[in-house]
This record gives structure tokens, sequence and C-alpha cells, in this order.
């Protein structure tokens, strides 16, 4: 297996929403956003797929030895090997794979966030540094659209705290700002417990109107020049979106199931926003 195989494989088993919005670029951008999405499972499987944090720890130590390796010329892991590839066609910076690592060992740290401010720096870490670097991948004239990938990053990962509240809970994680669960008089034991109350539903409805707000912000954002360009991560919007308006019609049921679109929707979605875009 070639180190794009194993990325490709890497990519397609996690059904993520990501995945097809990579289905329609040409294949030197489909081959390093596929494998800088790779990078970015492995990474995160390091942790959340460890239980014991002292070896997830000993893992991210060697992802960052990977990662410095890689920019001296011998890497030596699959994922690695097919980043090794794209460097020598894009730009994509040592210290900001680093910063995404970083992020990866916040979840080994902090498991509650007081307020916005403290989860924002998680959230970029884990989401606008990567829509920084798939702006790259994708290509950009105006420095403008940067961003606005950092934007989306953040409203992504905003998704997907939303969507996976209960599964998060019950690993002992809750990204929910602490001040604004008190705000709504939502408890730690209220998420634990799949208690739907008003004032939860109250608590999501805020916290989907901040993610809407973030992606109309960096849609705003997007200079027209490079919307042809950026078409893959607006599939990704799409997607999220869609998402977001599912949890809405289902009245937030988060806690004990976790709310998806069928693959044919995403791939209907996916075709249209890029014909569109």
């Amino acid at each position: 297996m070639t180190p794009d195989q194993y990325c490709q494989e890497r990519a397609a088993a996690s059904g993520s929403s990501f995945y097809y919005s990579f289905l329609f670029l040409e294949p030197p951008r489909r081959q390093a956003i596929t494998a800088l999405y790779a990078f970015c499972r492995e990474v995160d499987d390091a942790v959340d797929e460890c239980p014991d944090p002292a070896v997830a720890r000993t893992k991210l130590a060697w992802w960052r030895s990977e990662v410095q390796a890689l920019y001296e010329g011998r890497a030596s892991h699959p994922v690695t090997q097919a980043l090794a590839a794209t460097l020598r066609q894009f730009y994509l910076p040592q210290e900001q794979l680093l910063e995404i690592i970083d992020g990866m060992e916040m979840d080994l740290d902090q498991v509650r966030y007081a307020d916005f401010k403290a989860l924002h720096l998680y959230c970029y870490r884990v989401a606008s540094v990567v829509g920084l670097l798939a702006a790259e991948i994708f290509g950009y004239s105006d420095r403008q659209t940067l961003k606005y990938a950092h934007d989306l990053g953040l409203a992504f990962q905003l998704t997907n705290i939303i969507r996976d509240v209960g599964e998060d809970a019950r690993r002992g994680r809750i990204y929910l700002p602490q001040d604004e669960m008190a705000r709504f008089g939502v408890s730690d034991d209220d998420l634990l417990q799949a208690n739907y109350s008003d004032q939860f539903r109250g608590l999501m409805a805020f916290q989907v109107e901040r993610a809407q707000t973030l992606y109309r912000q960096a849609f705003a954002q997007l200079p027209a020049a490079d919307r042809k360009a950026q078409r893959a991560g607006l599939i990704m919007a799409a997607i999220y979106r869609a998402t977001l308006d599912e949890i809405v019609r289902d009245s937030f049921r988060v806690l004990d199931q976790r709310i998806s679109l069928p693959p044919l929707r995403k791939l209907w979605l996916a075709g249209k926003t890029w014909w569109l875009a």
C-alpha cells in the first residue's frame, strides 16, 4: 500500500463530511488535502482512542518528532510520507502542523472551558489552523481568504461540539462554555442524564446561532476571485450547515444520539455546491 492509498483509506473509512468535499478536486490538491486530513485523524485518534493519558502523550510526542522528521526529509509514517510529496507543491508551515498536535493535547489537560474565550483557543488549534492549511492547498489570490478559512474552521468545530455534546460528555469532556451553561441553567449532570429540558434547548439554540453567525461571517470574507478555488470548503460548509438544520429540526436531541446526514445526501450537497459555486 502506498502512502497516498493509506491516506485515502483513512479518509474514506472515517465517513467524515470532509471526504465528500475532496472528491471533486484535481488529483494533486485531492492527494494533499487527503494527506492533511489523515494527519489530523492520526493525531486525534492518538488521544481519543487511548484510555491511558500517559500513553497518549507519548504518542503525541512521537508525532511531534515525526513532523520534525518530515521537514528534514526523513518521514517514516505513511501519512507524513504522503505529506512530504505535498510540501513540494504547497506551503504547509511546520509550526501549524505542530499547533494541531497542541490542540489535541489540550484534551488531555482540560475537560471543561470556563467561557467562550477559553474555548476559542482550542477551536483555533484543532480547526482554524486546519482551515488555514486547507486554504493553502485549495489555492487563493487574496489574503482575505485566510480570514474566511479561519472563521470557517471555527464554525466547523462549533458544529462538531453541538453534534457531539452527549458523546463528549460520556467521555468526560464538556466543551460547552461553563458560564453559558450556568446562564441557561444546565448542569453537567443534565448532559450525562440526557435531560432534554427547555433550558437545554435554549442553550443549544444559542450555540447554533453562534455557529451560524460564524458561517455567515466566513462567507462574507471570501473574495469573489477565490470562490471557485475554495469550493471544497464551501461543500464542507453546506454539509455541516445542513447537519445543524437537522439538529434544530430534531429539537436538539444530541445527548443520546448522533445526528448525521446519509451519504447520498452528502454527495448531493457536494455536487450541487460544486457546480453552483
